[in-house]
């Protein structure tokens, strides 16, 4: 489970080497070869062949086809926040992630919100709040992250799909999309790339399940507490690629900000470990 989050906590390094590779493009490469090693994993595992090609009912197509572009989505606020030196916007947005999965727990499962979880949304609101008066207004990419990867995870609350075959589902509903852009869109861009360039594309459908199947593989293993810490570790990772390693600019609004958010967080983590004992 920490390498799965360090890998994700490390993706920005990855990706900056792709600068010169627009969000939209790399966002679908970034699908077609996830879908492709993806396919081949269900081609060659037994159980993934067994669940993934055979008929699915309209009910799970519709989660799939809603989960797919809710991904889409994260991964390109994602890379435009990679490749446009806003690193710790990409933070911002995996820091509180967990919080608004909370706040649709209430909103769309009428789950109850305890006080500790009501304090944590508070803090984070406030702390997004500080940092839109930082003078680069609103961090969209963050919420825009943060939002719709809430959503994927709602939809895949529902789905009883194997994670790698609801993948290769979802990546395969977006991949007749994202081939026609990168054929039409980007044919002579594509021409100019070295061949570095198209190592690091093809290695990024890999690179993409990696952690994925880490994380299907510790999940049932791990308490809840546990889950709920860890999943801290990548976007505080990437905080420290984002300020120290690409050195973006924190002004002092920005880091008071991020102070606010992580008060919540830590109020969200206790919560969770007290409520595992």
């Amino acid at each position: 489970m920490i390498l799965a989050h360090v890998m994700w906590g490390f993706f920005p390094l990855y990706w900056r080497m792709l600068e010169s590779v627009s969000a939209a493009s790399l966002t679908a490469h970034r699908i077609v070869w996830s879908f492709l090693v993806a396919s081949i994993l269900c081609l060659v595992v037994g159980p993934l062949r067994s669940r993934f090609w055979r008929r699915h009912d309209r009910r799970t197509l519709m989660i799939h086809a809603g989960a797919a572009v809710m991904i889409a989505i994260n991964w390109m606020a994602f890379l435009a926040a990679v490749n446009s030196d806003r690193v710790l916007q990409s933070a911002l947005g995996y820091y509180i992630n967990p919080l608004v999965n909370v706040l649709f727990g209430v909103v769309f499962l009428r789950e109850r919100l305890r006080l500790p979880q009501s304090v944590a949304v508070g803090l984070a609101a406030l702390g997004v709040a500080i940092m839109a008066t930082a003078g680069q207004g609103m961090p969209w990419l963050s919420l825009t992250m943060a939002f719709s990867f809430a959503f994927y995870a709602l939809l895949k609350k529902q789905a009883t799909m194997n994670p790698i075959a609801g993948l290769a589902m979802e990546t395969g509903i977006l991949f007749p999309i994202a081939a026609g852009y990168l054929i039409w869109f980007s044919p002579s861009a594509a021409a100019g790339y070295s061949a570095f360039s198209w190592t690091l594309l093809v290695l990024g459908g890999a690179l993409t399940l990696s952690p994925l199947i880490l994380f299907a593989f510790a999940a049932p293993r791990l308490p809840l507490s546990m889950l709920g810490i860890v999943q801290y570790v990548g976007p505080t990772l990437q905080w420290i690629c984002g300020a120290f390693v690409f050195e973006e600019p924190v002004s002092k609004t920005e880091l008071f900000g991020f102070a606010f958010v992580w008060a919540g967080v830590i109020v969200f983590m206790r919560s969770s470990l007290k409520n595992s004992n």
